[in-house]
């Protein structure tokens, strides 16, 4: 997942993408502990996506909060 395929959603959508990695990330997490998880690099992938969704919703709300001014 790109920054730039991001920047194109709207925000309800990047919000509700935020909401299904985070359920992933935590699903990941509990399989770590069970030591059911094959591969452990997905709990990585996983957080560093949800830290570009949060940082393109923070892009985004900027700009909105300059367009009103």
């Amino acid at each position: 997942m790109k920054a730039t395929e991001l920047r194109a959603l709207p925000v309800n959508e990047l919000e509700a993408k935020r909401n299904d990695l985070k359920e992933e990330y935590l699903r990941l997490r509990c399989g770590h502990v069970s030591r059911q998880l094959a591969d452990v690099n997905m709990i990585k992938k996983t957080r560093r996506n949800i830290a570009r969704v949060n940082t393109v919703l923070i892009e985004k709300k900027q700009q909105n909060s300059d367009e009103s001014k």
